[in-house]
């Protein structure tokens, strides 16, 4: 561990903080974090946190809900320009206009959403818990926002559903091919597949397992496989290579990266210890509709 390290591990125990790292972060940055997961965790996490400071390492929607979770904590996001593409696909208007389409419907949030659009929807999800939540309402119609990937292997899954979908993607995982797809089955016979089902449902037809990250994480260590194809954000792959030494680790593809994700560093942490970065603000009636669609998603296990 580094001297930066070691400073920001004193600092978080004086300042009574706790840090929580997405599983795409750089390893440095989960290092020093109290939790690493994915969001489903973090945001499990965040409800139940006792600390005074909050640090979320991560991209803004993941800040957000910290911050609509414990409104009475600060939270800070270390890099704040860290976005997310998906989540700049939708406004609130495109839900609201949705809504007006299909009046019977219940609108399923995708967490990689601004907290604004989880204010006008029903409940969120993560890819971890998109299926339980949507087999929980008692509609018929879901409204499924924003990703299109992840609501149409949620519409494989649930049949007795009608799911309305958004054109909205993980331009990361969309951008995976079937060709890609098709080299690494060709080239790599033997190896399982595992994929983010973020990805394009032809895409996931050539895979092994399908999951959210930390399910990938799972599978990937508990499975007998030693050949495994890592099919989500390169974040997965490094921490894997380092943990599991005795299996062969391939990407599906390359540069296999969010760039938003890897925004953070050691110092932009250290620089919410030190008074340089603005904590996380939003406006109270937007927290109040986003808090109800996020703890309704934290109440379903």
């Amino acid at each position: 561990m580094n001297d930066l390290q070691e400073k920001i591990l004193k600092l978080k125990k004086e300042r009574n903080a706790l840090i929580l790292a997405h599983y795409y972060q750089t390893l440095p940055v989960q290092d020093i974090a109290d939790f690493v997961g994915d969001s489903f965790a973090l945001a499990k996490l965040a409800q139940k946190a006792d600390k005074d400071m909050i640090i979320l390492c991560g991209v803004r929607f993941m800040a957000e809900s910290a911050k609509i979770l414990n409104p009475e904590k600060t939270v800070y996001l270390p890099s704040f320009d860290a976005g997310c593409p998906m989540a700049d696909m939708i406004t609130p208007d495109d839900v609201l206009s949705l809504r007006k389409k299909h009046p019977e419907a219940a609108v399923v949030c995708y967490v990689n959403s601004s907290a604004a659009v989880k204010a006008v929807s029903d409940i969120c999800c993560t890819s971890s818990s998109a299926e339980k939540v949507v087999r929980s309402l008692p509609n018929r119609q879901i409204i499924f926002v924003p990703d299109k990937n992840l609501g149409s292997y949620v519409a494989k899954s649930v049949p007795e559903k009608e799911i309305i979908l958004f054109d909205g993607c993980c331009p990361i995982h969309d951008n995976v091919s079937v060709k890609d797809a098709e080299t690494v089955r060709k080239t790599l016979p033997d190896a399982k597949i595992l994929v983010h089902p973020e990805c394009r449902s032809e895409v996931l037809e050539f895979a092994d397992y399908i999951g959210s990250t930390a399910g990938i994480l799972d599978y990937a260590r508990k499975t007998d496989a030693l050949d495994l194809v890592i099919g989500t954000e390169y974040g997965v792959f490094d921490i894997l290579s380092r943990e599991l030494l005795n299996k062969k680790l391939h990407i599906l593809k390359d540069n296999f990266v969010c760039a938003d994700m890897k925004k953070t560093g050691l110092e932009d942490i250290l620089a919410c210890f030190e008074g340089n970065r603005p904590p996380i603000e939003l406006p109270e009636s937007e927290m109040a509709g986003a808090r109800k669609s996020l703890e309704r998603m934290v109440g379903i296990e």
